[in-house]
């Protein structure tokens, strides 16, 4: 093998310099002076609503013993400050920018598709799964509705790869990635967090201001792994982003051999803010031991491969 293993890799329409990602939510702030964003393969940024968004009363966060429970609820300042004042300040980046829209019914998404459309963007998440504001999860639990968004979505991007982001809070998620890509998705990405809560026994009520929250973290890596792999079997030419408690190089690997063509990281990006940095950093060492030399080449590797129905367990 001549040189390190190449991480460049294709994800539908984008082509990413490897395969490594931050998820919608979860990196901001002060994060672009901590870690060069540009050697990222792209950041996905904060979901976008039409108008300003507050959130959810407080307290927002819980940490569990495998991850942590969050109801923001999409705190936000809306699409017109979104577009003349947060998307300058990443356009310098050299990066994929992937925004990240939220819309109260199906013609809002539409409404941000179009919003989008003019921006300097690589790609559009469209976030039909935020399980901490009401309705969010009606979007992606219905495939019939799933379809809709994303077509509407789609006829108003002008060209833009389209993501679909999907909720693992349904029974079947195969038949919600078909709608979506049905009604033109680029790229699906799964999966975003679990609907759970925590409660304080001692004064009988729930710890979180919005009563239920989305679990995200390590707790929740071996359902995504498993929808992941489910969605790739069953639509191998379909473009997946995994999410779900990746926090190291060994965790985005496994995904990759699942199907996935890259990776976002989120909560592990709370616990230690240089954590995908150290992903990128690791993997090319990780293939070499292996004597791969191109990450693109273990894309879908497991075996049983597509087509193989998932086992079924008691």
């Amino acid at each position: 093998m001549a040189g390190p293993p190449s991480l460049a890799i294709s994800l539908g329409p984008l082509r990413l310099a490897n395969p490594v990602l931050v998820a919608s939510g979860t990196f901001g702030g002060i994060f672009d002076q901590v870690i060069d964003l540009d050697r990222l393969g792209g950041i996905v940024l904060k979901t976008v609503t039409v108008k300003e968004r507050k959130g959810n009363p407080t307290p927002r966060v819980f940490e569990t013993a495998g991850g942590m429970l969050n109801s923001i609820g999409l705190e936000n300042p809306g699409i017109d400050r979104f577009l003349s004042e947060e998307l300058p300040k990443v356009r310098k980046l050299k990066t994929r920018v992937v925004a990240n829209v939220a819309g109260k019914d199906v013609d809002e998404f539409g409404v941000l598709a179009e919003r989008m459309a003019s921006a300097r963007i690589d790609a559009l998440e469209l976030n039909l799964s935020c399980p901490n504001v009401s309705g969010g999860l009606d979007f992606a639990t219905r495939p019939e509705v799933t379809e809709r968004v994303v077509r509407l979505s789609k006829s108003k991007l002008g060209g833009i790869p389209l993501i679909a982001k999907l909720t693992p809070n349904v029974t079947d998620v195969v038949t919600i990635a078909r709608a979506a890509v049905e009604g033109g998705a680029d790229i699906v990405s799964l999966i975003n967090t679990i609907k759970g809560m925590a409660i304080d026994w001692r004064r009988r009520k729930p710890f979180l201001g919005g009563v239920t929250g989305g679990l995200s973290g390590p707790a929740i890596r071996p359902v995504a792994l498993r929808m992941v792999w489910e969605v790739c079997s069953a639509l191998p030419k379909v473009p997946v982003m995994a999410i779900g408690g990746i926090s190291n190089a060994e965790d985005a690997l496994e995904f990759i051999c699942a199907g996935a063509r890259a990776v976002q990281v989120g909560t592990a990006s709370f616990v230690e803010p240089t954590t995908a940095i150290r992903i990128v950093e690791a993997l090319p060492s990780l293939l070499a031991a292996e004597k791969i030399d191109s990450i693109e080449s273990l894309v879908g590797s497991v075996s049983p491969r597509a087509g193989s129905a998932p086992a079924s367990h008691s």
